[in-house]
């Protein structure tokens, strides 16, 4: 809203307070101008004045999504959780794609004590996109937040399970429902809720181990166990463990290994809590546990941590070999991502990208209608071609990868979604031009610095690019990883290796010294044994720079296109005011000059399109 409105708004508020219309909204106003003075009297507590804005704006805009979801929020401050549910209804039907007010809806429902409608909303929400933002609203929980704050006072001190959950145990963080839906969505990228969970793993591990007690646990309980051992399972078991736990957790999994082969009962908490310290797919004989019954949570679980691995080994022999993996450097990169594939992901890409289309973020061009063919060039456990499939839907994708435990994930996961226009086969990118095919399009993020010669693998790929065709590359930079070299060289030096109990302990090193290390605990792939083993200790990692890429599409004909859109709208700005009417997002030598001057820029990769001359 401009001033000169807003003054008008300032003079009219006493007339809206009793809930009437003020005269100065009613006097034609913009709707966008007026639903934003709502949320600020609302952030200013004056409730009255934005409740009378949101009911103008509804008068004439009876869908409108902000004014339904401010009312809602609203009712919901005041208690009024029916209330709250009938203005978070009418949001979400009117815009069944917005994340916020799913997760509001979800928040009121759990107050009301409807918890399947709680659990569908808040699902809802992560798969729109809000995964991204689920630590934040999980450390809002005064509950959560009142452990962090137990936890902080003693760090990097260990504190004890008793005096970190009291009497109560595992109760009130256990009943939190989207923490819960969290858990078995996606990977919970914070220190503080890694270390708060692995204290409630110690305590289920605790509370398992007592005879005659796994089975007298409430619901709520077992469903967090299970939860905690889906999140565990994402993660690939990187939270710390000290010996003693290590052994009570080995002593439980034997426990239960012989019950299954005698026909013993296993309680249902027995399994959760085993699964939150091994993979049950792991473990000898583990199929048996399909034929037992079980609680839904459980079954949950089972479905994650024993049918689809059993599925994806089962589906390893179907796959394609379209060369052989000669080079000893990538015989190495493939033993890693064979015993870590990268990236587990889990949540449903078409929802969020479904949800960006409908609101014109994504807009079918007659290039992404065509029917192209495209490469993928180290596709990884799918993501990435299942991102591509959807933006080009007309398409005809090969993805190669040389793990074939990569594949295998991303082939589940590609017949899971339903799309058919993907093809997996394992390749090595320097051996693909032997196979003799072309491409419209090609794309290789974030693959081609793990080979022995970056620049080799990147001309075999540009030999396999038609003429006027275009490339999307991503590649380290030398610059901006400069605190990965640094952490690189720590671990060299204090000799950890890259087998999961190093890792673990190397990341507990890091943890213990927070201030020192921003960057790497800020870092996704910092919170799954994959994602660290990828980021500080992968068997090949160059870093290149852009006067290097510049000499690169130079001698092999190609064009620069740009950088892709960043996070950050302001490094665009940043970059326009060093250049003052001379700047050019295509021109190479001046993004190494910006670079230079703002080196954290390209933190997570140089990510760019590069095109061939026609004809």
């Amino acid at each position: 809203m401009n001033r000169k409105a807003r003054r008008a708004a300032e003079k009219q508020r006493g007339a809206s307070t009793a809930g009437a219309t003020a005269p100065a909204f009613a006097a034609g106003f913009g709707i966008a101008d007026l639903a934003a003075e709502a949320s600020r009297l609302r952030g200013m507590g004056r409730v009255n004045e934005a409740q009378a804005i949101c009911r103008d704006i509804l008068a004439r805009e009876p869908d409108h999504v902000q004014s339904l979801n401010l009312l809602g929020l609203m009712a919901q401050a005041a208690g009024d959780h029916r209330g709250a549910v009938k203005m978070f209804t009418r949001a979400v039907t009117a815009d069944e794609v917005n994340a916020a007010c799913h997760y509001n809806a979800g928040n009121s429902y759990q107050a009301l004590g409807q918890r399947s409608k709680a659990v569908a909303h808040f699902s809802k929400a992560l798969a729109l996109g809000m995964e991204g933002r689920a630590v934040g609203f999980i450390l809002q929980s005064p509950v959560i937040a009142a452990y962090v704050q137990r936890i902080a006072r003693n760090w990097p001190l260990a504190i004890s399970g008793a005096d970190l959950f009291g009497s109560e145990s595992i109760v009130p963080l256990a009943s939190d429902l989207f923490m819960r839906c969290a858990l078995e969505a996606t990977t919970l990228a914070s220190m503080q809720l890694e270390v708060l969970l692995g204290h409630a793993r110690a305590e289920l591990l605790r509370l398992a181990g007592e005879q005659g007690k796994a089975g007298e646990i409430g619901d709520d309980v077992l469903a967090f166990a299970c939860a905690l051992a889906r999140q565990c399972f994402i993660c690939e078991y990187a939270y710390a463990q000290n010996e003693a736990e290590s052994d009570h957790a080995a002593a439980l999994r034997d426990r239960m290994l012989h019950d299954l082969s005698s026909g013993g009962t296993i309680a249902p908490l027995t399994l959760a809590v085993v699964a939150a310290y091994f993979p049950l797919h792991a473990l000898p004989a583990a199929d048996a546990l399909l034929r037992r019954d079980w609680p839904a949570s459980v079954a949950g679980l089972l479905q994650v941590q024993l049918r689809e691995p059993l599925e994806e080994a089962n589906d390893r022999s179907a796959i394609a070999t379209l060369t052989p993996v000669k080079d000893s450097v990538s015989i190495e990169v493939m033993r890693q991502y064979q015993e870590n594939p990268y990236p587990r992901w889990t949540i449903n890409p078409l929802t969020a990208f479904a949800a960006d289309q409908a609101r014109g973020r994504i807009v079918p061009s007659g290039e992404r209608q065509a029917a192209l063919d495209i490469l993928i060039a180290g596709c990884g456990t799918g993501s990435h071609a299942v991102q591509i499939a959807q933006v080009y839907p007309n398409a005809r994708l090969l993805a190669v990868d040389i793990s074939l435990a990569s594949l295998a994930y991303a082939r589940r996961k590609t017949r899971e979604l339903g799309l058919r226009n993907i093809e997996y086969a394992q390749a090595d990118i320097l051996e693909l031009g032997a196979i003799d095919r072309s491409f419209d399009h090609i794309e290789s993020v974030g693959v081609l610095h793990h080979l022995a010669e970056p620049t080799a693998g990147w001309r075999v790929l540009v030999s396999l690019l038609r003429p006027g065709g275009k490339m999307r590359i991503g590649l380290y930079s030398e610059l901006a990883r400069r605190v990965i070299v640094e952490a690189r060289a720590r671990i060299a030096a204090r000799g950890y290796r890259a087998t999961a109990d190093d890792i673990r302990r190397c990341r507990q090193d890091i943890m213990r010294e927070p201030q020192q290390w921003p960057m790497l605990l800020g870092a996704r792939d910092f919170y799954s044994m994959s994602g660290c083993r990828d980021l500080l200790f992968n068997v090949m990692e160059h870093r290149l720079t852009i006067p290097q890429i510049a000499a690169f599409l130079d001698n092999n004909g190609l064009s620069f296109l740009g950088f892709e859109p960043f996070d950050d709208p302001a490094v665009v700005d940043r970059f326009r005011r060093q250049f003052p009417d001379t700047a050019d997002e295509t021109d190479l030598d001046q993004w190494h000059r910006f670079e230079e001057k703002h080196p954290e820029t390209f933190w997570d990769m140089y990510v760019f399109m590069a095109s061939k001359p026609a004809g």
